[in-house]
């Protein structure tokens, strides 16, 4: 078997380049008529975890990053085989996609790049005048700022690596909204992603 070097460089979003940008809960829904989740026929059947890891080494250029969005995933669907549109953690209902952006985010702050990103919002805001004189004041609306161009970032790569995941086959994305469910984005839709059963047995994670 074919073993497949996960800790590769990756290219990931520079968030120095990004500028910062109703509440439902979590639910399961059908799927709009016409839309299929990832095959579980065949020989996905017999998918085992270095089948998965093959595959993403094969597809994606971050195969490291893409699989750790899957087992979060997985981890998000529990029982079921969807996650989203919302993520539940306590009071909150949180987008699917920024809970995955925040759960990865410490991959970003170890990341050479946030202190370029950390330099780039003190010049912006200092260019601005915005920053308040109070030191620790300054410091929180840079860490504040900071955190939502990361988040930004972290968006971008995590829909990438969901790309990644429908081209191979392990997941299934679609969109869903207050009024109808799509393939495609917009009307304040939210993502939802739905793992074949076969992948979350080769990751360990059937109910």
């Amino acid at each position: 078997m074919f073993q497949p070097d996960l800790f590769a460089k990756d290219v990931v979003a520079d968030a120095s380049k990004l500028s910062a940008g109703p509440v439902t809960s979590r639910k399961l829904t059908k799927r709009a008529p016409g839309q299929s989740g990832p095959s579980s026929g065949g020989r996905d059947n017999d998918l085992d975890l270095p089948s998965v890891l093959e595959r993403l080494a094969r597809i994606s250029a971050r195969p490291r990053y893409t699989f750790m969005v899957l087992n979060l995933i997985a981890r998000a669907a529990g029982e079921s085989d969807s996650a989203g549109p919302y993520i539940r953690e306590g009071a909150r209902a949180i987008p699917v996609r920024d809970w995955l952006s925040d759960a990865l985010m410490p991959m970003a702050q170890r990341d050479a790049r946030r202190l370029a990103v950390v330099e780039q919002v003190r010049a912006d805001l200092s260019g601005r005048g915005a920053l308040p004189a109070d030191v620790s004041c300054a410091k929180q609306m840079i860490a504040d700022e900071v955190r939502t161009r990361l988040r930004h970032s972290g968006r971008t790569n995590v829909s990438r690596a969901v790309s990644d995941l429908v081209r191979a086959g392990l997941l299934h994305r679609h969109y869903q909204g207050y009024r109808v469910d799509h393939e495609n984005r917009g009307a304040g839709r939210e993502a939802v992603y739905t793992i074949a059963p076969s992948v979350k047995r080769a990751l360990g994670k059937a109910a």
